[in-house]
């Protein structure tokens, strides 16, 4: 078993943008429940310390490059057992709002100094800096926040390991190469090996390029990367490295994530008994200002406003399917052009049509019980945990087949029905009509009861606990700790 420092810009919930917060909070539980023993590094944001009151000091020392004084304050997640560690500095407590973007939707321009920092940090700690008492073995760092972790661990001669997790490759974090000088980095990391990238400073570059080992969400997605379509720019070095990669599913907790037991539903229900649903559904369509039709299928959509979700294929196919006596509720905010979209649909189909802009984690949970369907249309998806929530929750996922989408549903054919093996509605193309047929073939069987129940259990009886993908983990940090005791 090891010590591990687990690095992230984001933990829920005391900072969430994405699914990245989710697995940070549940990942390292499960890691703590094999024998692990783990802490968590997070920035402090305004928003988080605003929220926590008063948290104490753990630590505090003086940071060469920035010459700010940085301090660690510790914490503890809610039925959680691993110390939460917030880095308390300037850039990080004194702004709120999203992690990244100022109240424009633009990238704070400081953005490559305030993570650089957290990069900083963990090294210092991985050092034994800063009085803590505790040292980890290896730094386990989470997407392009991250990425200068093994970067600065190999700049100072610090001789713990580093597990890199792409969790989506196509936020790279790039900089303009002015950043690079003001981050006081060797120079020979300005090269094509390194971590120029096109003219760029590239955050990704640097944990793809150097951790030990490098994970990815589904095995799917570890493919799907190494190739020109979905590899960024990065795929050559991915293929150079793919020895080292490996792709690990996401899990789910299902301490917050079960519908026998979640504290955001009306009506509790599980696989021997559904009726609950069916109450869930009614009480979601009375929130949402929805018909109260309990025939009419109830198909929910929960997602970043973004191209790479198909929002546009929803908007493209949503005139056909509202030929269909279906009604359609929309959770998420994004690109304003398709909050905008989606708003005029819904004034103008009030009845059939719910959306609303913003995240809600009641909301979304009281989405996943009471829709008939989840829509998740995706151009391209890592992991995705919606669809493994919908699993759960017996909402059948209708979804394209890519990344961890296609590792985690299996098509409702007539052989996988015949079977039991089917948990779901998959599609192909990235396009309108492709999504449309999918909801068409996942409606028609929404018309038989007795086997659209079966296709519901089918997926609540899966097991996407983090417990095995934790174990998968565990094998991963043995490979890096033993290349670094091989150097």
């Amino acid at each position: 078993m090891a010590k591990i420092l687990f690095v992230s810009s984001e933990v829920h919930p005391l900072s969430k943008t994405g699914g990245l917060a989710d697995v940070s909070a549940s990942l390292p539980q499960a890691l703590a429940e094999l024998g692990h023993e783990v802490r968590i590094l997070t920035p402090a944001y305004g928003d988080t310390l605003e929220r926590l009151g008063a948290v104490p000091e753990r630590s505090d020392w003086r940071d060469p490059v920035a010459g700010t004084t940085t301090r660690l304050r510790e914490t503890a997640l809610p039925d959680i057992e691993v110390p939460v560690w917030l880095l308390d500095a300037p850039g990080f407590s004194d702004r709120s709002g999203n992690p990244y973007l100022d109240a424009q939707g633009r990238p704070h321009p400081d953005n490559a100094e305030r993570f650089d920092l957290l990069a900083r940090t963990a090294t210092a700690i991985a050092g034994g800096l800063g009085g803590l008492g505790w040292q980890p073995e290896l730094i386990h760092c989470n997407d392009w926040q991250t990425g200068l972790v093994p970067v600065r661990m190999l700049q100072h001669r610090i001789p713990g390991a580093t597990v890199f997790t792409i969790h989506n490759l196509a936020y790279q974090g790039l900089f303009p190469a002015s950043a690079f000088g003001s981050l006081d980095l060797p120079q020979w990391l300005w090269t094509m090996d390194g971590l120029e990238f096109h003219g760029q400073l590239s955050f990704m570059k640097g944990g793809v390029g150097f951790a030990d080992r490098l994970t990815t969400v589904s095995p799917t997605y570890a493919q799907e990367i190494r190739t020109p379509a979905h590899g960024w720019g990065l795929e050559g070095l991915l293929n150079r490295r793919a020895a080292e990669l490996t792709g690990i599913l996401n899990g789910i907790d299902h301490r917050f994530w079960d519908p026998s037991s979640d504290a955001f539903l009306p009506a509790h229900y599980d696989v021997r008994d559904l009726r609950g649903k069916a109450a869930n559904k009614r009480r979601l369509q009375a929130e949402l200002g929805l018909s109260q039709d309990p025939k009419a299928p109830l198909l929910g959509f929960i997602s970043r406003l973004a191209d790479q979700k198909g929002v546009d294929l929803l908007l493209e196919a949503i005139g056909d399917l509202l030929e269909q006596d279906l009604q359609i509720a929309v959770l998420g905010r994004g690109e304003a052009a398709y909050e905008r979209a989606l708003q005029r649909l819904a004034s103008n189909h009030p009845d059939r049509i719910a959306v609303r802009i913003g995240f809600d984690e009641g909301l979304a949970h009281r989405v996943e019980a009471g829709a008939d369907m989840l829509l998740m249309p995706s151009r391209f998806e890592p992991c995705g945990l919606n669809q493994l929530y919908s699993l759960r929750y017996g909402t059948v996922p209708v979804v394209r087949a890519v990344g961890g989408l296609a590792d985690s549903v299996v098509d409702a054919t007539p052989a996988h029905l015949e079977s039991g093996r089917a948990t779901g509605v998959t599609f192909q193309d990235a396009t309108g009509s492709a999504l449309l047929e999918a909801v068409q073939r996942a409606l028609a069987l929404y018309t038989q009861p007795e086997l659209w129940r079966r296709l519901q259990r089918n997926g609540m009886r899966q097991d996407f606990t983090w417990q095995r993908s934790a174990a998968r983990y565990g094998e991963v940090y043995e490979e890096a700790l033993a290349e670094r005791r091989r150097i």
